[in-house]
């Protein structure tokens, strides 16, 4: 099998790889300062003080006072976190599966929507949850009026590559691994407004909002992270566009395809549909080619069924099968996406003469 190159991995939405200058700031808590947090002796003292390090880094990024971030295990346990506060929600059809699955349990209400548009809640709620950028076609989400209802955010895509802004946010949730941390560790951001019961009880970690012993290598790379992409955000973001603008420019030779695109969309992420192709078979094609993306629709028991976020916008189920989403890195190159795009065209008319 040949080798796996970093430069063809288009999935970066799913996860990113970890920065070099990140896991150099990690090693030494696997060993040398491998205490407890919450130990009261030096090796202890020292992990605190690389964690408080480490919630300073994220708050900057995230544009909050370090008390407000409370570590976690990531994004899916945050977003499961305020919904088993606040079971009186109503949450966006766009959001993912760790808000829209615990809503689906709760009973959550589901906004309204035309398109990306999102209509206020009919009845007054205590909390309105709608993602900042949507994962899968990269939109840049609003939220509708919530009546004074607290709003939560989740900001996954968003955290180091867009502009974060908390005003009017109560909650947001944040993971590491999305902007090339480690796995395994995020945070919830909880304004002063907010008070919250627990989701994991018995410790008094996280102010005793968060029982479990720290994980001090995941929280000091995840700072790392926020700290690296608060110096490069810029030069990040305008390399996406021009990844995102060379794949577009060569699918434009193709006949009968389409982007899943707003009016506001983040650089990072393209979901585009080509009628006529399943889109698990089009990855298929481009893994064994050496690229990785992923598909827009989900398989279940051997059947493909239609994505439940492109559902949402209107599209139809030929289209919406026919979707895979490319996201862009910071170890993706010019001649990679061009490679990868050129890879797709290639795929699809081969696809299609086959199905004719």
């Amino acid at each position: 099998m040949s080798a796996l190159r970093p430069e063809n991995y288009f999935d970066n939405a799913a996860t990113s790889p970890l920065d070099p200058a990140v896991k150099a700031e990690m090693l030494p808590f696997f060993d040398e300062d491998f205490g407890n947090a919450h130990s009261l002796h030096a090796w202890g003292h020292r992990a605190m003080a690389a964690v408080e390090t480490a919630r300073a880094r994220v708050a900057e990024l995230l544009g909050c006072a370090p008390e407000s971030v409370i570590f976690t295990s990531g994004a899916t346990e945050s977003n499961n976190w305020v919904l088993r506060n606040f079971p009186d929600a109503a949450v966006s059809p766009f959001e993912h599966s760790s808000v829209d699955v615990p809503a689906g349990l709760l009973g959550c209400r589901v906004l309204g929507n035309d398109g990306y548009e999102l209509e206020a809640p009919e009845t007054a709620v205590r909390l309105v949850s709608v993602m900042s950028v949507n994962n899968e076609t990269g939109a840049v989400l609003t939220v509708p009026d919530t009546e004074g209802a607290l709003v939560h955010r989740d900001l996954t895509q968003t955290l180091g590559k867009l502009t974060v802004g908390l005003t009017g946010v109560d909650l947001a949730s944040v993971s590491a691994h999305k902007l090339y941390g480690p796995k395994g560790v995020g945070a919830l951001y909880a304004s002063d407004r907010v008070m919250l019961s627990p989701l994991l009880a018995g410790g008094g970690q996280e102010l005793g909002l968060r029982a479990g012993t720290l994980n001090v290598p995941g929280i000091v790379g995840f700072g790392a992270a926020c700290a690296v992409a608060a110096d490069r955000m810029d030069k990040d973001l305008e390399h996406a566009r021009e990844l995102r603008q060379t794949v577009l420019e060569v699918l434009s030779a193709l006949p009968d395809w389409s982007q899943n695109a707003h009016t506001a969309n983040s650089p990072y992420i393209l979901s585009v549909s080509f009628l006529g192709i399943e889109g698990e078979t089009l990855v298929i094609e481009a893994d064994a080619r050496g690229y990785a993306l992923s598909s827009g629709a989900a398989c279940s028991s051997g059947s493909v069924e239609p994505n439940r976020v492109l559902s949402s916008l209107g599209l139809s189920q030929d289209r919406s099968r026919g979707t895979v989403r490319i996201s862009f890195g910071r170890q993706n190159t010019v001649e990679s996406a061009h490679g990868l795009a050129t890879v797709i065209v290639g795929a699809v008319a081969k696809l299609r003469n086959l199905g004719h």
